[in-house]
């Protein structure tokens, strides 16, 4: 039976709780920003890998089902390594104009990882919403017109993308989906610096992310669909064998490297 335009709005809007009702805010609110990766030696204490992940609408405080299953996939394959996991700290609620909480933290997470831990891997990673998050996290120009907050200086400094391994994000809203529910929100960009590290997965029918996808199922699948493990051998391998290629997924239907 199709769906009428309507239908498919309330149902975008059900799922991501008005993903783009705020997002120029979320692109600008980026935290205060690090002049420089600082020269000192790491402290001892230090992880190996520091995985900064962002949770999907709803999911309880914490990596979420999504995050945990690509945090165990990872941690396994890389055997013996200190994995330090930080869920970025955001309501993941209706009100995503919250939204732009989580993108100050994980920017601030990520310059003190670099500053404080500077030969730490970084992995960025969300889902859904979180994916959206993680994604202008990493952005490297603010949208024209687009006046920041008092005390906000912009993007993370070109630096800091030498520290972060890979990013891998599931189920981020595909920009039409962003436009369909808000016509003034800009496009989620990834930045240059981060664009050959980044893999965007993709479930076939998510409607979130998947053009002309009407399967709620796959927006959820995520965690068991096997992109859980995808997304973990390209961040190992990022971390293990240097930046990773702008890799050919498994599937090109249901996922791609930005």
């Amino acid at each position: 039976m199709k769906r009428s335009a309507g239908s498919k709005v309330s149902t975008v809007r059900r799922m991501l709780g008005g993903i783009a009702a705020s997002v120029a805010a979320a692109t600008a609110l980026l935290g205060p920003q690090a002049s420089g990766v600082a020269a000192a030696a790491a402290d001892p204490s230090c992880p190996d890998v520091e995985v900064v992940f962002a949770r999907g609408t709803f999911e309880a405080p914490g990596v979420g089902v999504t995050g945990q299953a690509f945090v165990d996939a990872l941690t396994s394959r890389l055997g013996g390594e200190f994995v330090d996991i930080y869920p970025v700290n955001y309501p993941a609620s209706l009100d995503f104009g919250a939204a732009a909480n989580g993108i100050a933290d994980a920017s601030n997470k990520i310059q003190a990882v670099a500053n404080t831990c500077p030969n730490t891997k970084i992995v960025l990673g969300g889902y859904s919403q979180g994916a959206a998050v993680a994604a202008y996290t990493t952005t490297d120009t603010i949208p024209a017109g687009l006046a920041l907050p008092p005390g906000i200086t912009g993007p993370m400094p070109p630096e800091i993308a030498s520290h972060v391994a890979a990013v891998v994000l599931f189920g981020k809203p595909s920009n039409g989906i962003v436009n369909l529910v808000d016509r003034n929100a800009p496009p989620i960009t990834i930045g240059a610096l981060y664009t050959p590290k980044t893999l965007e997965l993709c479930a076939p029918g998510d409607p979130i992310c998947f053009p002309g996808g009407l399967n709620r199922a796959a927006h959820s699948a995520y965690k068991n669909n096997g992109m859980a493990d995808q997304a973990a051998a390209f961040a190992a391998n990022a971390i293990t064998q240097g930046s990773p290629r702008a890799a050919a997924p498994i599937s090109p239907a249901s996922s791609h490297a930005n």
